[in-house]
Parts: structure tokens; C-alpha cells; sequence
């Protein structure tokens, strides 16, 4: 074909040279996005504020004065104005912000068959509030039928991908949904259906395997897990919680590594698989304190993630001296900046302690994030919007100095 415009003159547009190679561009483009992998030096852990307008449609959908239908709309709407203003700042990754949930872990069980759950009366305790999330418990066999409703939420946020950004899903890892339902307060509603735990393991297994390989079919290549079990294993009352001794706990700890490490095992080979470590977060409180060095050996030396995403933005986190158990090439996210409060942190001091953390760690294996998401729950933490994007601004201000641009 001589003239690359020789279909268009001839009345046939939808055939003409131009408009194939720009599908083919098109298609490139959208195969280089993929390849895009998490941690990144500047990174965040998932969760946003949610817009004033989003927080009314929801109410206005809680009590009837809108369907379904208008509130994804506004849902859309607030995850697409959201994904501009991070791909504004700079950052590589994104998120739907957790905009289209309740809360960080819940949501995730309830798209599973089995799963029962109704509005709390006491809550969860956090230190000074409790975080008034529903009661969540099993009433059947956990399976899966058709397609997990995150799916399709993370279909929409690959959609705004461009060549500078990849999106990444976040959902609780199977260590927490293994103690959602195991620990004390809901041990004898899972007994009922579940007398022996290693039919539930293999059934949460099995669950966890049909979404993420329904994710990597809509083109996840990138998720993260998040994981509060940790938090309250490393808390010195955190063996209470389990009905145990502060050895016994060391049994719980690899059980729930085990698990995480099964659904890792089967997820497809090419999906990075990176954690994040909490100690709850819930406007702007916390629900465990204390160091990594309890729960080093085993969640630092043999979980087999790629990346771990660490607070340590306080006292309650300890010290950096843990880090040096993170076995073979894995990364660390510093969780360094805080989410909790809108006062920002010294960047000279933040500098300092990334300086720090590599004399355990090389620094090219560590990268920096706020230490957990804006908003866990709906709820959010204490600051503004735009303290939210001065946080972010922040991080990626300080990575560029210490790794360069």
C-alpha cells in the first residue's frame, strides 16, 4: 500500500493504515503498562479519604434514596477524579482507593458464599474508640459462586491505567480472613461448620485461588495483601486474643504464614505479591503496639512475598534492627510518614531514618510510603484532603533525594 491514506479517500475510514497501527500502538501501550511492578521508591499503601460526595451518596444509598445504579455512578466518578490526582503527583501506582467498600477486609469476606454479617452493637476495640464495623462470621461452606465483585472493580481502575502508571488491587490477606473467624469471638460460629480448621484453611485456600486468578485474568499483575495478624502477634498481650501463652502464640504465627504462603504458592507466576504489615487503623487510632522482633523470624525470613509495606511511623513500631531477618533479595516499603496526622514530618529526619534502616538492610531493597492508607474504613483518619496529597507529596519529595529522579 502506497499512500497510508488511500482506504480513507475511498470512503472505507474504519479500514485505513493509520487507524490499525494506532490499535497496534494501542495494544503495545497497554502491554508496557502491565509490565510496571510494585514496590515503587514513592509508593502509597491503597486507601484515600473519601470525597464528601461520596460519603453522601452512600448514606443516601444506606437509606433507600438512591439505587445501585447511582451510587457506582458517583462511585465512578470520585475513584476516576481520585486516579487523576495521583497520576498529578507523580506516582505510578494506583488504586480505586477502596472507595467502593466499608472497610479495608470486611467487604472482601462478604463477597463470599458462606459469609454472614449485621451491624455491630460493641464494635471492635481500637485505643480510645471502637471502630463500629459489622459483625462478620460464618454461616456455610466459604466458597465462590461466579465472579468475586472486586474483580470487576479492579477491571475499572486497569482501565485508567496509562504508560506512566499500573494498577494494583489490594484485598486482606488470607491470614486475616483466617482470623476473622478463628479467633475466641467467633471460634464457636466457625466450629458449627467447621469442626476441623484444616477444612476451613483448604477452603479459604481454594476461595482465595478462584479471585486471584480471576484478577490476573482482568489483568492484575500487581497485588497486595493486607495483613493485621502480624500486628497483633507482635503486641505483649497479642497471645490473649488467640486464647493462648506467649509461646504458644509462635504455633498461631505459623499457621497463619502457612496459609498466606499456600494462596502465594498457587497464584500465577508472574503476579508480584507484595504485604502490608498493620496495627490497625481506624480514624486515626490504633488496635496493637510493639516491635517486629517477635514475629521476624517467621514473617520476615519465610513469607514468601515480594515486598513487605512496614509502619514505622511511631514508638508502637520499634526499632529498624528486625529488618535485617528479611531473608533473600525481598524489598521493604518504610512506612515513615504518617497517616494519622495532618502534621508533617521533618524530611531531614525521615532522610535520617531511611539511612538508618539501611544499616540492616541495603538501601536499594528499601523504598518509602506512608505507613497504611488514608482511610481503612470509610470513616477516615483525621486530616483533609489536601493534608492527604501534602503527605504524598512528602514521600515522593523525599525518595527522589535519597534514590534520585
Amino acid at each position: 500500500m502506497d499512500n497510508p491514506y488511500f482506504y480513507v479517500f475511498c470512503g472505507f475510514h474504519h479500514f485505513s493504515y493509520n487507524e490499525d497501527n494506532s490499535k497496534n500502538d494501542k495494544e503495545m501501550e497497554r502491554m508496557t503498562m502491565s509490565n510496571l511492578q510494585t514496590p515503587f521508591r514513592y509508593d502509597f499503601v491503597g486507601s484515600f479519604l473519601r470525597p464528601e460526595k461520596l460519603k453522601k451518596a452512600r448514606r443516601q444509598f444506606n437509606e433507600g434514596k438512591i439505587d445501585a445504579v447511582a451510587l457506582k455512578k458517583v462511585e465512578d466518578e470520585a475513584i476516576t477524579e481520585l486516579v487523576s490526582k495521583i497520576k498529578e503527583l507523580g506516582y505510578h501506582v494506583i488504586t480505586d482507593g477502596e472507595f467502593r467498600r466499608a472497610t479495608w477486609h470486611l467487604d472482601f469476606m462478604w463477597g463470599f458464599d458462606g459469609i454472614g454479617h449485621i451491624p455491630t452493637k460493641t464494635g471492635l476495640p481500637f485505643h480510645g474508640e471502637a471502630a463500629m464495623v459489622d459483625d462478620t462470621y460464618i454461616v456455610g461452606k466459604i466458597g465462590l459462586t461466579g465472579e468475586h465483585p472486586f474483580v470487576d472493580h479492579f477491571r475499572f481502575v486497569k482501565a485508567l491505567e496509562d504508560e506512566n502508571t499500573v494498577a494494583k488491587q489490594t484485598i486482606p490477606s488470607p491470614a486475616q480472613f483466617l482470623a476473622q473467624f478463628t479467633m475466641p469471638f467467633n471460634r464457636g460460629c466457625t466450629e458449627k461448620h467447621y469442626p476441623n480448621e484444616q477444612e476451613l484453611v483448604n477452603d479459604i485456600v481454594a476461595a482465595y485461588g478462584k479471585v486471584i486468578d480471576d484478577l490476573y485474568a482482568a489483568g492484575c499483575r500487581n497485588l497486595q495483601l493486607d495483613d493485621c495478624t502480624w500486628g497483633m502477634f507482635a503486641d505483649k498481650i497479642g497471645h490473649t486474643l488467640y486464647g493462648t501463652t506467649r509461646e504458644g502464640i509462635v504455633e498461631f504465627q505459623k499457621a497463619h504464614k502457612d496459609i498466606n504462603d499456600k494462596v502465594i504458592a498457587n497464584a500465577p507466576k508472574d503476579m508480584i505479591i507484595n504485604t502490608h504489615v498493620c496495627r490497625g487503623n481506624f480514624h486515626s487510632t490504633y488496635a496493637s503496639e510493639g516491635a517486629y522482633d517477635s514475629v521476624a523470624d517467621i514473617l520476615f525470613g519465610e513469607e514468601n512475598v515480594n515486598a513487605y509495606f512496614l509502619e514505622f511511623d511511631d514508638e508502637r513500631s520499634g526499632g529498624f534492627a528486625p529488618l535485617a531477618k528479611v531473608s533473600g533479595e525481598k524489598k521493604v516499603v518504610l512506612g515513615l510518614i504518617t497517616t494519622k496526622s495532618p502534621v508533617l514530618e521533618d524530611k531531614q529526619l525521615v532522610i535520617d531514618r531511611i539511612h538508618d534502616a539501611a544499616k540492616y538492610i541495603p538501601l536499594e531493597r528499601l523504598y518509602l510510603s506512608p505507613q497504611c492508607g488514608f482511610a481503612s474504613c470509610e470513616i477516615g483518619n483525621k486530616l483533609t484532603e489536601e493534608e492527604q496529597w501534602a503527605k504524598l507529596r512528602l514521600v515522593k519529595e523525599v525518595a527522589e533525594e535519597v534514590w534520585g529522579k
